[in-house]
């Protein structure tokens, strides 16, 4: 009897030692993982170029348009490079810091000083739209410009990839619906009063009319005005030169001035440029209706959060004074 109980010991006592050390040779990466957790997780964005693929919450962040530089704000995504060579919008001078590199400027980009970045992606517009594929040999690179003829659908558009690729969906949804609501709300009471407007933009004494299809366009597509003149409609992005005497003739019930020249560094003197009699005679000025728009927004910045939300409220501002 002694002899079996000893013999059932040693066996058991032998397999706890098999046990053991088929335990301790199990090596510690081989135990089960999160698949999210060992393999990166990416987007595949379609954009104007192609498609490219960006690893999600990616670090050392260009950005090249302003207006999603003031989205990733919003967010609360940290960015690291931009471009510093001209005017920054005030509302974004947070940015002029020296814990920002300077990737150049808007229209020549630094690709030495972006390169030595390493950056884990690069975000460009319409203005940079030549140096695509240099960039993109750098880090995958997005464009995310604004589509001129639907500027609220390429807005929504363009923040909801950044909430795709930031993780940024409450906030994105949050902000989209406050932005809906506040143009809703201007729209109604435009249209209310079946208000008409002209848009221009002035540059060293000369002036250009812009129509609904044009980069400001949502001022009737989005904001409810009627086009002062409808042949303005195909007008190209730089818009359309036009004469004092055209505009006294079309005699808008607003005019929207954007003042080119209070971005560029260049003569700023929208108000003196259209200081004259046949602009005095219109309804617009007769009304005090002649709207002088944050021109660093409204040409550099738009399709953010906080430059939207600006935007419809100078207009909103105009209306209810």
């Amino acid at each position: 009897m002694k002899i079996r109980l000893k013999k059932l010991f040693m066996n058991v006592i032998a397999g706890i030692g098999v046990v053991s050390l088929v335990a301790c040779s199990q090596p510690v990466d081989q135990e089960a993982k999160d698949p999210k957790e060992t393999e990166k997780q990416t987007v595949e964005v379609t954009h104007e170029y192609g498609k490219t693929v960006v690893e999600k919450n990616p670090k050392n962040i260009v950005v090249f348009d302003f207006g999603i530089l003031d989205a990733l704000d919003y967010m609360g995504v940290e960015v690291k490079g931009l471009p510093k060579s001209g005017a920054i919008p005030s509302h974004l001078s947070k940015f002029e810091s020296d814990e920002y590199v300077n990737v150049g400027g808007l229209k020549e980009p630094d690709l030495e000083k972006i390169y030595e970045m390493n950056p884990g992606l690069i975000i460009i517009s319409g203005r940079q739209a030549d140096y695509y594929e240099e960039l993109s040999k750098i880090a995958p690179t997005l464009y995310m410009g604004l589509d001129s003829e639907d500027y609220l659908a390429s807005f929504e558009k363009n923040m909801k990839v950044l909430a795709d690729i930031f993780d940024k969906t409450d906030i994105v949804e949050k902000g989209l619906a406050e932005v809906n609501e506040k143009i809703e709300d201007l729209n109604k009471k435009v249209s209310e009063q079946g208000l008409n407007a002209l848009v221009v933009l002035t540059n060293e004494g000369a002036v250009s009319a812009y129509g609904a299809n044009s980069r400001f366009g949502m001022i009737h597509q989005n904001f409810g005005f009627k086009e002062a003149d409808e042949n303005l409609g195909e007008s190209s992005t730089h818009g359309s030169k036009v004469s004092f005497e055209y505009i006294s003739n079309i005699n808008p019930n607003y005019l929207f001035v954007i003042d080119r020249g209070a971005v560029v560094g260049g003569d700023s003197n929208a108000q003196g440029t259209l200081d004259n009699e046949l602009i005095n005679s219109t309804s617009a000025a007769q009304n005090n209706n002649i709207v002088y728009l944050d021109a660093a927004i409204w040409y550099t910045a738009t399709g953010g959060f906080n430059s939207t939300i600006k935007m419809v409220d100078e207009v909103l501002g105009a209306i209810e004074k």
